[in-house]
């Protein structure tokens, strides 16, 4: 069979894909495989230029450039100021006020209920500014608190009718944010985009959860080097 090599490498690629996203809860889907795998069969190629010699050996140093390190921190950076500045154009006649809060809400729209160390947790926040932010949605008749059962410490956070009223009706102005922050894309890129973010995503919020207080060289040695 002439495909059957091509068969053979499918699988591996796919168990690679699967051990990737062991952690993800939802199910894996064809797209993001195929995202997938529009990353790594360009790195099979320079594989191959480099083992006959070809000028691309360069790539294959412990570690990506600084300078491309330096790069995707800055575009990061400055595409969600970009954000930022269409979100607050969204939220201009909503009493919700500014990215954050609208997150926490969201956040609290998918759950039944949430500790306020959970909801902070999910949005990669110091504790006083989620803090903060919880009090303003309480005051504001969007959230509710109540005591945690189980923990007497803790408090629990829930959505209230009103903040699943307030959400609902910025959403079709969210819609078009999200459409406009995707930009010029194609969807073969954004899908490729969105498998390499989640990477990223993954990557950072093990370090938040459960190495966030360790230094800068401690971290820089969890990354693998570029293969």
């Amino acid at each position: 069979m002439r495909v059957k090599h091509i068969i053979f490498d499918l699988l591996e690629y796919l168990d690679e894909y699967s051990k990737e996203n062991a952690g993800r809860t939802e199910l894996l889907s064809t797209s993001d495989f195929i995202s997938f795998l529009n990353i790594r069969h360009p790195q099979v190629s320079t594989q191959r230029n480099r083992i006959s010699g070809g000028k691309n050996e360069a790539v294959f140093s412990p570690f990506a450039s600084d300078k491309s390190a330096t790069d995707i921190s800055i575009l990061v950076s400055l595409l969600f100021r970009h954000a930022k500045v269409y979100l607050k154009k969204a939220l201009k006649d909503s009493r919700i006020q500014g990215p954050d809060e609208f997150s926490f809400l969201v956040t609290l729209l998918s759950h039944d209920t949430l500790s306020k160390k959970e909801l902070i947790d999910i949005q990669v926040m110091e504790k006083t500014s989620g803090m903060e932010i919880i009090n303003r949605l309480i005051k504001k008749g969007f959230a509710q608190q109540f005591q945690d059962e189980n923990d007497r410490r803790s408090k629990i956070v829930q959505i209230t009718e009103e903040g699943k009223k307030e959400i609902i009706s910025v959403l079709p102005q969210m819609n078009l944010v999200s459409k406009i922050v995707a930009g010029n894309l194609t969807m073969q890129e954004q899908g490729i985009l969105i498998h390499l973010m989640r990477k990223l995503d993954k990557f950072h919020n093990q370090i938040y959860m459960n190495e966030k207080d360790k230094d800068l060289e401690t971290l820089l040695n969890k990354i693998k080097p570029v293969r």
